[in-house]
């Protein structure tokens, strides 16, 4: 009996032929796929802010992960022969963080589309998707942290209770005011001081339109050469790295007067809120946690399906989850008096 390939209808990342080509067949889908991962990879990195301001853990053999962390606790004299046996253990909070539904976002492509176009309609998409991508993860984190600093912290016992995240107010209608930002970003770094919330990883998240006005605005102190601040370049609008301590990160996909956003099918966290008065994010790595199951990836269709419909699917795909952490490390700028 003669050798037989059976060919799979809807195979993903895997192209099989039923004649004798099938390994060059596969060589080229296999290239393709490193190709459009690499867009798709690049896309996503350069967008996504949130994912490495954070904390963040793999998740493999499970449907969530607990974070833990302590509060507090207390020093006190020792007394001449009293043995030292523990003073007890440290106040203990663990929150457990769910992975959401299967995120995706694809398109098809149709072969004749792509011979016809003067570009790489592959390379174009497969940059659309990584955005796409990278959008949803940081409107869910961004989201969370607003919530975090809305929230109480979950450790109460003494020496506590530990403080919870902070809202500021910047004043009614003064989110693109900069000198109202300045104060925000030095008031905020009082706050995260006096909740000795570590230094290291602070990060602000402002819209696109706050950070240019910090940048255009030059009579703010933030841009005053007097104050010994040789930051920003006027004829570049970059170069605004840092106030008090704090790095600062421009993005579309926080809830920025958002209004009311309302739960989504697939959603295990939560990330739903009234975001009206909500104007920009100020807050340290621990303020949030995320779960990633499955990192950004790229399935391509092959075989049978490109033959059937003379064009192939691109998928794009993540699995992951965030909720709040530490509320604490979180500060939320508000556009009202």
């Amino acid at each position: 009996m003669a050798n037989a390939t059976q060919s799979v209808l809807g195979a993903l990342n895997k192209a099989v032929s039923s004649t004798g080509g099938s390994v060059a067949y596969d060589t080229k889908y296999a290239t393709y796929l490193k190709l459009f991962s690499g867009e798709l990879f690049k896309a996503y990195e350069s967008a996504t802010i949130a994912r490495d301001t954070v904390q963040r853990r793999t998740l493999k053999n499970g449907k969530s992960l607990q974070f833990i962390f302590t509060g507090r606790m207390q020093a006190a004299y020792h007394e001449p022969g009293t043995p030292i046996l523990g003073s007890g253990d440290p106040p203990v909070a663990e929150k457990t963080i769910q992975c959401d539904d299967l995120l995706i976002s694809s398109a098809f492509v149709y072969d004749l589309d792509e011979t016809l176009a003067h570009y790489s309609l592959r390379s174009e998409i497969s940059a659309k998707i990584g955005h796409a991508l990278a959008e949803a993860y940081d409107k869910k984190v961004f989201r969370v942290i607003a919530l975090a600093a809305r929230a109480a912290h979950p450790i109460t016992a003494a020496p506590g209770p530990e403080p919870g995240g902070t809202q500021i107010k910047l004043g009614s209608g003064k989110e693109y005011d900069a000198q109202a930002l300045v104060d925000g970003f030095f008031e905020a770094a009082s706050v995260l001081d006096e909740k000795n919330v570590p230094k290291t990883g602070r990060t602000a998240v402002l819209s696109p339109r706050q950070y240019y006005a910090l940048v255009s605005q030059v009579s703010t102190n933030i841009l005053n050469r007097d104050y010994g601040n040789g930051q920003g370049n006027l004829n570049s609008g970059e170069g605004l790295y840092e106030i008090a301590g704090i790095q600062i990160r421009r993005s579309n996909n926080l809830p920025f007067l958002a209004g009311t956003v309302n739960a989504e099918a697939g959603e295990n966290n939560t990330y739903n809120g009234d975001f009206s008065n909500s104007c920009g994010l100020i807050y340290q790595r621990d303020a949030a946690g995320i779960v990633e199951a499955i990192g950004p990836q790229v399935q391509v269709t092959g075989g049978d399906v490109s033959v059937l419909y003379q064009g192939d699917v691109m998928v794009g795909r993540l699995a992951m989850g965030a909720d709040t952490l530490n509320p604490a490390a979180a500060i939320e700028f508000l556009n009202t008096a």
